[in-house]
């Protein structure tokens, strides 16, 4: 059966509906678990799997991302990073995008798998038999999803998801050079805030059977 990707604003519920279709399909979904399973396929050890995605995309440096941020003391200098260090950032990311580009196309080739995020619209692109989903929503509707799963206040929930639907055009525009809202890089876009989670759900199912590749890996 083809395989499933999601690209989504964040709190549109694009978890809840990936699960949905691997209990509905018995798809596999594609979390750290399995690609820790796929990269062993690959010789890769657990240890040398990062996840890297937009849920955890910053756009920091290295010794920010390795040691978090920290408050400079008044004394202390305002040092540039070395070059090298900077070095080690461009490869450190290089790796991540790599490895999961690679576990990304394995999953491909074992099929039946769902794909949410992680620029698996732009990794499978011109892959046949992939259908290519969009879910957005109000900011609104999206934010009281997350207040509600979350438990934190409205303002709270409002704030995080604007800074990961920005998180996620900086990693898609920096790795994968796209920009998740072109319409073109989807079979269909569903408006999560007209429909509940489980339509939404069955409406891929339907997509699902009325697939047909043709050699681009588009509808007809």
């Amino acid at each position: 059966m083809p395989v499933i990707t999601i690209s989504r604003q964040y709190g549109s519920g694009a978890v809840e509906v990936a699960q949905r279709l691997c209990d509905v399909l018995g798809y596999s979904y594609f979390d750290k678990d399995l690609m820790v399973r796929v990269a062993a396929e690959m010789g890769v050890s657990e240890e040398g799997v990062v996840d890297f995605s937009e849920d955890t995309y910053r756009m920091r440096n290295f010794f920010e991302r390795l040691f978090g941020r920290r408050k400079m003391k008044p004394e202390e200098p305002k040092t540039p990073l070395p070059e090298s260090a900077l070095d080690v950032e461009t490869l450190s990311e290089a790796d991540g995008i790599n490895l999961v580009r690679d576990t990304i196309l394995a999953a491909y080739d074992r099929d039946n798998v769902v794909i949410v995020g992680r620029g698996g619209q732009a990794i499978l692109r011109e892959k046949p038999g992939v259908l290519h989903v969009r879910l957005n929503g109000p900011l609104g509707a999206r934010a009281l999803r997350v207040k509600e799963r979350s438990g934190m206040s409205l303002a709270e929930a409002t704030a995080l998801t604007k800074t990961k639907d920005q998180a996620a055009i900086a990693y898609l525009v920096r790795f994968f050079e796209i920009d998740w809202n072109n319409p073109l890089l989807y079979h269909f876009v569903l408006n999560t805030g007209k429909w509940e989670l489980s339509d939404v759900a069955e409406i891929i199912i339907d997509a699902l059977a009325h697939l047909r590749t043709v050699s681009e890996g588009y509808l007809d």
